[in-house]
């Protein structure tokens, strides 16, 4: 008993010592780089390092989008407001032979804010480490210190000014979502309890094209997502998920897109009128 004590308490050390710190005061990566393999093999590795598939998306016609989640993820993502916290996203980007990977500290920060745990951070990283080989960090960066309250400039949105795109009974909003377009739109549904459900829905070709216009090498960006819960269907504020999904976007770059965030809450909104 006195041995499996000791060994225990080796272990628990053992872990701390080796668990990376809060990046406080420092610049966190949006992405991760990874070497380029097919998407076959992308879902293989990441389904054996614990990951789950939730689906995929056809993003630009060179590049694919793998959603996936874990069970840890989706337990931190059934808080009130959290629900945009469920996922990762790999992009298998065949045009520039590259494998890139939302950072779990990064999107962590922003989406569960307060609520953030940096050790789940810390393990998702591990894991995407295992899965995809050595990890380089994108320049697309933001002060992590500044992540939580992040906003494009002032005036623009937070991430808790979110679109109300409708209201009613849970399976009222997603019968509504799975009837239009004879359910083309919906590209993954993903339960987070009782009442609650994160669904991946796929923009028109006209209005996702915004992200050639200001760089395709974060199309991992799409498919869009929409939360119901306690009877509301809402989504992230374009203007915000847009500005911190590109973090080096510049105020002409945003000009050259400014009718789509419009255009993003319309297409969102229109399954429900």
């Amino acid at each position: 008993m006195k041995a499996f004590l000791i060994f225990s308490a080796a272990i628990f050390f053992w872990v701390n010592a080796h668990a990376a710190a809060e990046p406080i005061g420092e610049k966190v990566s949006a992405y991760y780089y990874a070497p380029y393999t097919d998407k076959a093999a992308v879902t293989s590795a990441l389904q054996a390092a614990g990951f789950e598939i939730v689906g995929s998306y056809a993003t630009t016609d060179k590049s694919e989008t793998i959603v996936m989640t874990t069970e840890a993820l989706k337990a931190a993502a059934t808080k009130p407001g959290r629900g945009f916290g469920a996922l990762l996203r790999v992009l298998v980007d065949a045009e520039n032979q590259r494998i890139a990977v939302t950072n779990p500290v990064y999107f962590g920060k922003a989406f569960f804010q307060s609520e953030y745990d940096h050790t789940l951070g810390d393990t998702l990283t591990a894991a995407l480490q295992k899965a995809l080989g050595d990890l380089s960090e994108s320049e697309d960066a933001f002060e992590y210190d500044k992540l939580a309250g992040y906003h494009f400039m002032i005036g623009m949105p937070y991430y808790e000014d979110t679109y109300a795109l409708a209201e009613g009974d849970t399976k009222a909003l997603l019968a509504k979502l799975e009837a239009y377009n004879d359910g083309s739109s919906v590209v993954f549904k993903l339960p987070l309890g009782e009442g609650k459900v994160l669904v991946g829905y796929a923009l028109s070709d006209e209005t996702k094209a915004f992200v050639k216009t200001i760089g395709a090498k974060n199309a991992e960006i799409l498919p869009y997502t929409i939360l119901i819960e306690e009877g509301k269907a809402q989504a992230l504020a374009a203007k915000y998920y847009i500005a911190i999904s590109y973090p080096l976007l510049s105020m002409g770059e945003f000009m050259r897109i400014v009718n789509t965030p419009g255009a993003i809450e319309e297409e969102l909104s229109t399954p429900f009128k």
